[in-house]
């Protein structure tokens, strides 16, 4: 494993932190790095670069990310030679970037795994904007408004905390700052849509109101919301059928393909329902999504009326 890495998270700026952090440990000149990500450029690209020593330094960093997406699971040439290099590897720093939890069924990961340092990006973002903000009076809520509105994001908190710092007056930051300067982060589909799907879950029917209101607001059209509602459902049901056969938090996410903390949270949703609600649910979601892309009804309307039946 010797300087050969790989990191998991969805968080660009962890992974920056973390690559600055093991080139400065190694001593590894930080001004050549290359990055080679293989949903634009092959395998053997990289591959010729670790067979090859600095013109100008004997010392470089090679980042790959995106391995997740490599077409083959079977031993092609480029594979092979990956493979080989492992077993006498130069002293060159690897390190594999995956925003997607890799699937431990295919052999490409299991043999990967077995080569590679795996470096756990996890990061409490309430402590994260504690120290982000050493030294400046906040006023009580600040953190957990700012973690909200950056839904955890790392990269995001750190530079709206820049920012505050920066327009802050008397070192003093209070809840109207960050309503007036931080910008909410819409958050891809999972983020946006999972404190929806928990206040419906949870059958509070004005709380689920309230949100569904809020994402009105963001030009969000009801046919991708209904479809990714559709999706937290269908996991709902997923996790809760391998609930039934007793598997852990890890087994399920290695059998979905999904990260721990993500079964985890689903889990906490699931206790709402039966199997067979959660189907009902699905057949519902499939019926609306049938209605508004055939017919000419209010898509927003059938997602209120579906908030006020499941709640």
């Amino acid at each position: 494993m010797k300087n050969n890495y790989l990191l998991e998270s969805e968080d660009n700026y962890l992974i920056s932190l973390k690559i600055k952090e093991i080139v400065k440990e190694k001593g590894f000149p930080m001004d050549i790095i290359h990055n080679y990500d293989l949903e634009e450029v092959p395998l053997s690209q990289a591959l010729e670069d670790l067979d090859t020593y600095g013109l100008f330094s004997e010392k470089k960093t090679i980042i790959i990310s995106h391995i997740e997406s490599y077409p083959s699971d079977n031993k092609d040439k480029d594979l092979e030679h990956l493979f080989k290099y492992f077993k006498n590897p130069l002293d060159d720093i690897l390190v594999f970037v995956t925003a997607t939890k890799l699937n431990n069924t295919k052999k490409i990961t299991k043999e990967l795994k077995k080569l590679l340092e795996i470096i756990p990006l996890e990061v409490n973002a309430n402590q994260f904007v504690k120290n982000e903000l050493k030294g400046f009076d906040l006023e009580q809520g600040v953190v957990s408004l700012l973690v909200q509105d950056c839904l955890e994001d790392i990269g995001r908190l750190h530079q709206e905390c820049c920012k505050l710092k920066l327009l802050s007056t008397n070192h003093k930051i209070t809840k109207a700052d960050v309503e007036e300067l931080v910008i909410k982060k819409l958050g891809d589909s999972r983020e946006l849509t999972f404190d929806f799907v928990r206040v419906l879950a949870s059958k509070n029917k004005k709380e689920a109101l309230n949100k569904y209101y809020e994402l009105q607001k963001y030009s969000v059209d009801a046919i991708p919301l209904v479809g990714l509602l559709a999706s937290q459902f269908l996991i709902m049901y997923q996790v809760k059928l391998l609930e039934n056969e007793r598997k852990t938090n890890q087994q399920i996410a290695d059998f979905l393909g999904e990260k721990p903390y993500r079964i985890q949270k689903t889990r906490e949703l699931t206790r709402y329902y039966s199997l067979k609600e959660l189907g009902v649910i699905l057949r519902k979601l499939s019926d609306m999504d049938l209605k508004m892309k055939s017919t000419d009804v209010d898509g927003w309307f059938l997602v209120e009326l579906f908030i006020l039946e499941n709640t």
